[in-house]
């Protein structure tokens, strides 16, 4: 895979080197580097950053920050199931429990709500800080709209987080998420709350809170580059029109023309019979 001359390696972050230093120097830059393209693709160029990710895994598979790379990488292309093999290998490597909450949403994605619900339950939960017991919430929610409990996600979400005035990095999603459990289970003036909440949190554009308050309130939004695209459409089919007219007016004309002289000889040669 092809590596930009500016990505070093060094962008990684200090703990992540500190575990390639268990590797040749060489192939310790040669992982990095593949890292960083993983990172640096993750969120706009998922099936890439994929590619760079398996690279890194061939190199390097005993590093755990390699197989947790691995595992966001097939986690964003929807390979839950590779995700969580690399997930839990990366945990049984590090003894953390903070890939928890993201190994039962690998659940959910294979179809296995019960398991990540059943996750939430156990003791791991509570090893995990403040931000990874609000990220379980959220999944465990999730996990009960899959199992078609609207009303039950309503109440997991609802928590002291929740309520917190304070404005944290999950503040947003949690207030978003909140938000659509309340309009599933048609409490929809609570819901257009919510939305705004989330909206007045949402500092860095993680959730489309706006375009949900648009909709409740029956605003609708016109695509300018379509709109754009429709009308370059109509001029051209004009200038088509416009070209096939005078095509054709010649051509009538000349007829005309033909029409007219056929006539005049024919009288010419009436006039001489006579």
């Amino acid at each position: 895979m092809p590596i930009p001359e500016d990505v070093t390696g060094d962008e990684i972050d200090a703990d992540v080197r500190q575990e390639l230093m268990s590797l040749p120097k060489t192939l310790a830059e040669d992982v990095a580097r593949n890292l960083v393209m993983v990172a640096n693709l993750l969120d706009e160029e998922p099936e890439q950053a994929y590619a760079y990710s398996r690279v890194a895994l061939r190199l390097a598979s005993r590093v755990a920050a390699v197989r947790e790379a691995a595992g966001f990488a097939s986690y964003a292309t929807g390979k839950y199931s590779e995700a969580l093999a690399e997930f839990r290998a990366a945990r049984r490597m590090t003894g953390s429990v903070e890939l928890w909450p993201i190994m039962a949403d690998c659940e959910r994605g294979m179809g296995r709500p019960e398991r990540a619900l059943a996750m939430a339950g156990e003791p791991e939960v509570q090893k995990l800080d403040k931000a990874g017991q609000v990220e379980m919430r959220l999944v465990a929610a999730g996990a009960r709209k899959d199992m078609g409990q609207a009303e039950a996600a309503v109440v997991t979400l609802q928590s002291p987080e929740l309520a917190s005035n304070a404005v944290q990095p999950w503040t947003a999603r949690l207030r978003y998420a909140y938000a659509d459990a309340l309009l599933e289970v048609g409490r929809e003036a609570e819901a257009r709350e919510w939305f705004a909440k989330a909206l007045e949190a949402d500092q860095g554009g993680t959730t489309n809170a706006s375009d949900r308050l648009a909709e409740l309130d029956g605003v609708e939004f016109t695509d300018a580059l379509e709109e754009d695209a429709e009308n370059e459409a109509e001029v051209k089919a004009e200038v088509e029109d416009e070209a096939k007219d005078e095509v054709a007016e010649p051509a009538e004309a000349k007829d005309a023309e033909e029409v007219k002289d056929a006539k005049d000889a024919k009288d010419e040669e009436s006039g001489s019979q006579g």
